[in-house]
Formats: C-alpha cells, sequence, structure tokens
C-alpha cells in the first residue's frame, strides 16, 4: 500500500454497469451487412441495458487482435450512424487518439455528436500508439513526450471551447485564433471526458488534473488496485475529491464464466470500479449482447 493515500476514497461500493465496446468488423456477410449488424447490435445493447456503447479509434484493425487489412470503421462516424438508431447510452470512442484530429475539430465534431443524439456523446481519448497506421496513412506519428504535449494542450482547448471563452489559444503545438463552438453542447459544462490508459506518471496525473472518468484493463484487482491509489495520489496534489472521478475497466468475456465474471465484478466494485466495458466475441454480436442482457447485466446491477 503507498503511503499518504487514503482508501476509503477508493474502496467505495458503487453499483455496477456495464457498456459494450464494437470492435470487430470482420464479419458474416461482409461490408453489405455491417451497417445493419451495427445497428441491430447497438439496439441490442440499448435494451439489454447496456449503458454506453463505445467503439475503436483506428484507420487499421489492430495487429494484437487480427490483422491490420482486416475491415475497420471510422468511429466518430460510425458513432453518428448510431446516435439515430439508439436513445440512452452513452456514446464514445474508446479511445480517440491525440494524433487524429487537430483538437479544435475533435471539440466540433464531439459536440455535433452530442447535439445529434440528444446529450449522450463521451470524448474518450490517449496518446494514440498504433505506429503502422500513422505511416501508412500519412499521419505524424510525434515521440511519446510530444504526444502527451498535445494531449494535454486538446484537453484545454476543448474545455476552453466548451466555455464561454471563445478567444484565442496560444500553446507549444496548437494556436487558434478562435475557439468558437456554436452551437454548444446540449450537457453541460461538457461532455463526459474520458482519458484511457494506466500510466502513472504521465496519464493518471492528466486524469486527476482534467478528466471525469479513466479506463483502466482488467489487470486483477491488486493491479487495479495499485492505479486507484496513484491517481488517489495525483488527485490529493490537485486538490480534488478522487471519487468525483468514474473508474471504468475493460473486462473479459463474461459469457465464458457468468459466476467467476460477476465475482471479479464485485472484488472490482469494492474498489471503487463502477463500470465494465465488454466487447462482444464472435461472428454474432447481436445474439452475444441479448445474451449478456439475459444473463449477466441484471447480476451486474445488483452489485453494491
Amino acid at each position: 500500500m503507498m503511503e499518504g493515500v487514503h482508501l476509503a476514497t477508493v474502496r467505495t461500493v458503487v453499483t455496477m454497469q456495464l457498456g459494450i465496446h464494437f470492435a470487430n468488423f470482420t464479419l458474416p456477410g461482409g461490408a453489405d451487412r455491417l451497417g445493419p449488424t451495427l445497428a441491430a447490435t447497438a439496439s441490442a445493447a440499448e435494451e439489454a441495458g447496456a449503458s454506453w456503447f463505445t467503439m475503436m479509434d483506428h484507420w487499421f484493425q489492430m495487429e494484437q487482435f487480427a490483422t491490420s487489412e482486416d475491415p475497420m470503421l471510422e468511429g466518430y462516424t460510425s458513432l453518428g450512424f448510431v446516435a439515430g438508431r439508439t436513445s440512452t447510452m452513452k456514446l464514445g470512442l474508446l479511445v480517440t487518439g491525440v494524433t487524429y484530429r487537430h483538437p479544435g475539430l475533435l471539440a466540433k465534431i464531439v459536440t455535433t455528436l452530442d447535439v445529434l443524439s440528444g446529450g449522450r456523446a463521451m470524448l474518450g481519448i490517449g496518446a494514440a500508439w498504433y505506429e503502422r497506421e500513422h505511416n501508412g496513412l500519412g499521419v505524424p506519428f510525434p515521440p511519446l513526450a510530444e504526444r502527451f504535449g498535445r494531449l494535454e494542450e486538446t484537453l484545454r482547448i476543448c474545455l476552453q471551447m466548451w466555455s464561454d471563452n471563445d478567444g484565442p489559444f496560444d500553446g507549444e503545438y496548437y494556436r487558434l485564433a478562435e475557439t468558437i463552438c456554436s452551437p454548444q453542447p446540449i450537457q453541460r459544462p461538457h461532455p463526459t471526458i474520458l482519458i484511457g490508459g494506466s500510466g502513472e506518471k504521465k496519464t493518471l496525473k492528466l486524469v486527476a488534473r482534467y478528466a471525469d472518468a479513466c479506463n483502466l484493463f482488467s489487470i486483477g484487482p491488486e493491479g487495479v488496485q495499485q492505479k486507484l491509489e496513484v491517481l488517489a495520489r495525483h488527485c490529493d496534489a490537485e486538490g480534488r475529491d478522487p471519487e468525483s472521478i468514474q473508474k471504468t475497466i475493460l473486462g473479459g468475456d463474461p459469457l465464458a464464466d457468468p459466476d467467476g465474471f460477476l465475482s471479479a465484478m464485485e472484488e472490482y466494485a469494492r474498489l471503487g470500479i463502477q463500470h465494465v466495458q465488454i466487447m462482444p466475441a464472435g461472428p454474432d454480436p447481436v445474439g452475444y449482447v441479448t445474451r449478456l442482457g439475459e444473463t449477466v447485466i441484471p447480476r451486474l446491477a445488483e452489485i453494491g
């Protein structure tokens, strides 16, 4: 246990929620069926009681998951499509790569999603990492320290554009003559800001300074506890209550062992984890999500 961290701030038991992370586009029927399958999965997720629907921000499929040549859809266009077919779930990318869009344009994109979805957009964002797709599509891929510098400036720019200040922004990496954002997002003071990643020196510090939520890998209760302890220390340095930050994780496959999954979620909930994102496995995401709603989501909601 790290000294100076009051674990009572991170061990509060909370009611767990579940969201769907749609990441596999190599599905039966090819490109012609991707739109109908995505729409049907999102509708099934909402009916099942999912609270979030997220997608990846990649241009090539991740090589850890499949191959770079496998299908991949652009994230914000896809979320706009999903917004028109749902009404309650929050929508976001898990997570936006900071290198892929100028921050002023990113703020407008997320604002547009928020307005057209009736106030359901999230800005999930991170420092980006997939060098092959940057090189392949001609997107600059600066060193890690610069990417984090750009990430912090992007967060500052988005927050400025979602405020009453429409004046200039003059940073090290970005200079904006005006930060007009009209209309403003429906959500006030702004859409939920989620920072993905678990780096203890930079990422979790940015969470404490700017974010409404964080997303961690489910590396086991002890590993997650360590990350939350570090986050609590950063919050203390920033003068912020750690409980004001929603703690979320990426989970495994609940249907493989529902009882084991729920037992693990009880442990995570005791640490303060409030939400788990699940990626549908196999070629039938609609059926997978439907089974989650029948066997897992109602029991998960009882935790806490």
